[in-house]
């Protein structure tokens, strides 16, 4: 694969990890609203299991962030380290 290729691939990798961290915050947030909802209601089914759901989704939100951080400044050092702007300019010239 081509330095640019790759480049490129890495790149989307990023978007698509911000994507999916972007989606488990939205989740955190539907579900804490289902929990200040059901203080209301007293459902003992949501109240037995949102706590661990709203765990296990912090849990992979977590994970996400981690995965983003290092792969984010990955992308960026192969970005340096290949001279990626200069490897765009002379693409754009062709």
């Amino acid at each position: 694969m081509d330095t640019l290729k790759k480049f490129g691939l890495m790149e989307k990798i990023v978007h698509e990890l911000e994507d999916l961290k972007n989606s488990q915050q939205a989740i955190i947030q539907k579900l804490a609203k289902i929990e200040v909802d059901n203080m209301d209601l007293g459902d003992k089914k949501l109240e037995k299991d949102l706590p661990d759901m709203h765990q296990r989704v912090s849990d992979n939100l977590d994970t996400i962030a981690g995965l983003l951080e290092d792969f984010a400044a990955k992308t960026n050092n192969f970005s340096d380290k290949n001279n990626i702007t200069a490897l765009k300019e002379q693409e754009a010239m062709k």
